[in-house]
């Protein structure tokens, strides 16, 4: 395609905000280039060839069998492929989704759905890695992007019929984008179709690891901004720090640098939290824990904002999102039970909402962990455990619910003959002791309740509870695990997708760090309804460039003479690394050229 050339990187030029590829008119571009497109021809297209195709249930060994490769597989992919059509792996995506979301309405009929969901991500996978063949250097990386994170609206140039009679369901509240309202990214399909093989294949991940990196900067499609400043809306396209402002405010949205300054937030709110608890005090409201909480309450305005801004679902899938969710529940009643004891100057309930605080610790200090090691096996099979013991416990919570009240009804009506009668808080904790097998003070005061009735309670009670539960809960976590480690590298290319998608923001407020993101609400929330939209845009770069000066400083200085060096002779060289000194430690070893030779783009005339 000649719009995906290699002169891509000499035709950039500079506005405010950093490099953009700008039309001959000079003016910055709004219109989308994908507009033409017809996804919603060609996802119904694709739809009756999968039905047509698959009439019966098969695995995901057998979709790859060699004969059905051969007599399905293979012949789909050359119907499909159009190399004109970035729209095709979202049309596929999206079918994928609606067949799962059709098994599971429809789980009494075969699993011949699941099978052709299944068929679809292959056919993406297969598609996306065509597209990579055949388009090599630069020019083929900014297409794949433009195929994972361009957006596609499912309505894009359906007949007028349809366009009447859709569905008049708008997100909410739609903000307005210049043209890129109710659009979603292929990569964001993905993510929440759970599209492990796609997102683990070579071509999705040079993507994945582009953006995450930063080479590929682009505009994000959210759900909802808190403070939205949408008067520019960047393409997608590759970024050249030689050509961009010292002072880039955007590059505080590449992911691997927010991901740097997400975890140093988080170790400010660590040590915010260990000083409070060290010098914590019913009587009065220390320094520390001022701090702590207009700190704290910054940090969780961000997580917020993170949470509406691409979804809930999208949010949930980070490994840490689960601490997040605990921390934010205890921070609250802390926070509510601390204001009420300060106006009422009630000293115990003071020292009550501290007390809480203090339950936060389990929470947060396995979060840095979590931070730090993201694509560690162990932290990303303890969520999926986590999840399936919560939901197993609840269950079984609510189902020996009723031996609880069994028990408190007959040692209701025996309180005139039992002396000491337990209460509801005793029986609970008799019954926690014997679900863990901890204690059998429970059996000894069985007989109270009954003389018959109560021990065969709570025998049954104990079997169910600490034989059969148990049992049935350490196999379920040790399928879950055993399932995880099976597929070890697509969980991690999974989360790896799913933090460098979550990590690419559009909202204003990220651009500054809390607590000064509480400030940015209160001010430039009320401007944005009494500025135009290139003032409020104005304020909001200068602020965000004047706040956050020294480290983009930094980036910027980083990213010139560490990441990318100034071509010679013509040769682009993306990720040629500079170094103050003359040795180069990094390819101090006897087998570097084998890899070295690959590194560089050969130029034409080797294939002469």
């Amino acid at each position: 395609m000649d719009r995906y050339s290699d002169t891509l990187l000499d035709d950039e030029t500079i506005d405010e905000d950093g490099p953009l590829n700008i039309g001959e008119s000079g003016e910055h571009p709004r219109v989308d280039p994908h507009a033409n497109l017809p996804v919603y021809r060609t996802i119904h297209r694709i739809r009756r060839l999968i039905t047509t195709s698959i009439d019966d249930p098969y695995t995901s060994e057998q979709l790859r069998d060699p004969q059905m490769n051969l007599r399905i597989v293979r012949p789909l992919v050359d119907q499909l492929y159009d190399s004109e059509d970035v729209s095709t792996v979202y049309c596929l995506i999206v079918n994928r989704a609606q067949f799962l979301r059709e098994q599971h309405y429809q789980g009494h009929l075969q699993t011949v759905n699941i099978t052709r969901a299944t068929l679809c991500e292959i056919l993406a996978s297969r598609v996306l890695r065509r597209f990579d063949e055949d388009n090599s250097g630069p020019a083929g990386l900014l297409l794949l992007a433009n195929i994972l994170v361009a957006g596609f609206e499912p309505f894009q140039n359906a007949p007028e019929t349809i366009t009447r009679t859709r569905p008049n369901a708008p997100q909410w509240p739609v903000q307005k984008r210049g043209g890129y309202e109710r659009k979603i990214t292929a990569l964001e399909v993905a993510i929440i179709s759970e599209s492990k093989t796609l997102l683990s294949s070579s071509a999705c991940q040079k993507v994945v690891d582009a953006v995450y990196r930063g080479q590929i900067i682009y505009t994000p499609l959210s759900f909802v901004d808190i403070i939205p400043d949408h008067y520019k809306h960047h393409p997608i396209s590759l970024y050249n720090p030689r050509k961009s402002p010292i002072l880039n405010h955007r590059r505080l949205i590449v992911p691997r640098l927010r991901n740097i300054i997400e975890i140093c937030q988080f170790a400010v709110l660590l040590l915010l939290y260990g000083l409070t608890m060290v010098y914590r005090d019913g009587t009065n409201i220390t320094t520390y824990e001022t701090i702590f909480c207009t700190y704290a309450s910054g940090w969780l305005l961000e997580e917020f904002a993170a949470i509406i801004e691409h979804g809930w679902y999208v949010h949930t899938q980070n490994v840490w999102s689960f601490l997040d969710i605990a921390f934010f529940g205890i921070y609250s009643v802390y926070f509510m039970l601390r204001t009420y004891a300060a106006v009422v100057e009630d000293v115990d309930l003071a020292t009550s909402s501290l007390d809480i605080l203090c339950v936060a610790a389990p929470v947060l200090l396995p979060r840095l962990a979590f931070n730090l090691m993201p694509d560690n096996m162990l932290f990303i099979s303890l969520r999926a455990m986590m999840r399936d013991f919560s939901v197993l416990t609840l269950l079984a919570t609510w189902c020996f619910a009723g031996f609880f009240l069994s028990m408190k009804w007959l040692i209701e009506s025996r309180s005139e003959i039992v002396i000491d009668l337990p209460g509801s808080a005793t029986i609970s904790k008799w019954m926690l002791w014997i679900w863990f097998g901890l204690d059998g003070t429970g059996f000894e005061r069985s007989p109270d309740f009954h003389v018959l009735l109560g021990p065969a309670l709570m025998i049954a009670f104990a079997f169910l509870g600490n034989t059969l539960f148990l049992t049935v809960l350490v196999s379920m976590l040790t399928n879950t695990f055993a399932k995880m480690v099976e597929n070890s590298t697509a969980q991690v290319h999974f989360r790896r997708a799913v933090l460098t998608f979550e990590g690419v923001k559009s909202d204003a407020i990220f651009a500054y760090r809390p607590p000064l993101n509480i400030l940015a609400l209160v001010i430039l929330l009320p401007l944005k309804f009494v500025l135009s939209p290139r003032w409020f845009h104005k304020v909001n770069v200068g602020a965000a460039r004047v706040l956050n000066a020294p480290l983009l400083l930094a980036i910027g200085l980083y990213e010139q003479h560490q990441l990318w060096q100034a071509p010679k002779n013509g040769t682009k060289k993306l990720y040629k690394r500079t170094s103050l000194l003359p040795w180069t430690f990094s390819g101090f070893s006897p087998h570097g050229d084998i890899q070295a030779v690959f590194d560089i783009e050969p130029p034409k005339n080797v294939f002469s």
